[in-house]
């Protein structure tokens, strides 16, 4: 059973304390899914895909009754109408969702000016300073979804905590069209008996090393001495996730947003199909981005993978980190994550491409309480000091020392970004 299929589902009672929960994190319901249906009322209760019909399709968006088949975004549509084959297919359309999002974005900010977005259907708000001209947390979490539905015809899950971070744990717990608050004083409770690989910011790898230890809850980590979570994953990653699993995350509501991008992307003399070649130029691409990350001094949130197909037709899919990057190993393993899922039915790929968006000052990468990658910046820096010596390429991973037999046709270099948010739904 998928887990965003709504079935671990958790609200507040009314009576809970919610005058420290100060910080919300609001994500719309199946978003896209969720905006078609709002042309389709006669099929509210039918199993709904989004996507297009064909061989090569990607499922783009699917509302919970599909995900309790085992549907979910970027999954092959070959795959999702076998496992759901009563599923309606609408074809997606990207600028109705852009609109939805301006509109509750709006809603948001007429509540409070505290808002950071994370992406076109979700966004973190601070609400301490609202309290005297709305009510409590939980009364303007009531209020903008209340709000949010009669606007609009959607809805949305809140999750009400003292930290950002439990915040986000709490709105995907309260999914579909639900409030969770978890009080300051409840924060270990809540966190402590949650799967380890649920702690925002800990990825398969992570997980995979963590679970290796016999940890298998947050509590679990957090009962682990240091030296020992440090042995295993790292200096950093360990005292950061040993941090996080006892709920102490110092981050604030962030009012800067850059829409810019930084990308490279190649197109092929002929349609590659070989699966490890294409992994090798995610590298190479992911490796340049991070450099030219690094020259500009900026890091990225929203790593952007980009395919295109022998037949022309592009798919691109977004994974938004738990912190900001500018370390290429990280890069990679993100947009090779989003490949892998594309790359599993099999595919003939024309043109490959890897962008960070939601960009930002970079003076302080590798500071945040999730970023795991000391080591890896710290070698990466290193290539850089002897690239600015001996050139460009003077050193380069042992994978990447094949001959290319693709055309660079370009690179985006640093720029404003107005599609940013748009590529895929990826959110619960």
């Amino acid at each position: 059973m998928s887990r965003q299929d709504g079935s671990d589902r958790t609200v507040s009672a009314a009576s809970v304390d919610d005058s420290s929960a100060t910080l919300l994190h609001i994500d719309m319901d199946a978003f896209f899914a969720s905006v078609e249906l709002l042309d389709h009322p006669e099929l509210v209760d039918k199993p709904v895909i989004v996507g297009h019909r064909s061989g090569r399709s990607v499922v783009t968006a699917a509302n919970y009754i599909a995900r309790r088949y085992g549907v979910n975004s970027a999954m092959p549509m070959a795959l999702a109408l076998r496992r759901c084959p009563a599923a309606v297919v609408l074809e997606p359309h990207m600028s109705r969702y852009r609109d939805f999002s301006e509109q509750v974005m709006g809603i948001f900010t007429d509540m409070t000016p505290l808002v950071e977005p994370l992406s076109i259907d979700e966004a973190f708000l601070d609400v301490a300073g609202a309290r005297r001209l709305h009510g409590s947390p939980a009364v303007i979490a009531a209020l903008i979804r209340e709000r949010v539905q009669n606007e609009t015809g959607l809805t949305c899950s809140v999750g009400a905590a003292s930290t950002k971070f439990v915040a986000k744990m709490a709105s995907s717990r309260a999914k579909p069209n639900g409030l969770l608050v978890v009080p300051a004083e409840d924060t270990l409770a809540f966190l402590h008996p949650l799967p380890v690989g649920s702690l925002w910011g800990v990825g398969a790898m992570t997980e995979k090393s963590l679970l290796a230890l016999g940890l298998r809850t947050i509590g679990d980590l957090a009962a682990t001495p240091l030296p020992v979570l440090q042995k295993k994953i790292g200096e950093a990653a360990g005292r950061k996730l040993h941090e996080l699993a006892w709920g102490r995350d110092p981050r604030g509501v962030s009012l800067e947003r850059e829409e810019k991008s930084v990308g490279h992307e190649i197109t092929f003399e002929h349609d590659v199909t070989d699966v490890a070649r294409l992994r090798s130029e995610l590298l190479r691409q992911s490796d340049a981005v991070a450099v030219s990350l690094r020259r500009a001094g900026l890091v990225g949130r929203c790593v952007v993978l980009k395919l295109r197909y022998t037949d022309f037709s592009t798919v691109t899919r977004s994974r938004t980190l738990a912190e900001a990057t500018n370390v290429g190993r990280r890069i990679y393993e993100e947009a090779a994550a989003s490949f892998d899922v594309l790359a599993a039915r099999g595919i003939r790929v024309r043109l490959i491409g890897v962008r960070v968006e939601q960009l930002g000052d970079g003076d302080g990468a590798g500071l945040g309480l999730w970023d795991p990658d000391d080591d890896w910046r710290g070698a990466e820096l290193a290539v850089d000091t002897v690239s600015a010596r001996f050139g460009r390429g003077a050193v380069r991973p042992a994978s990447l020392l094949g001959p290319s037999q693709a055309r660079p046709v370009g690179l985006d270099a640093t720029k404003p970004n107005p599609r940013a948010g748009e590529h895929g739904d990826d959110n619960p």
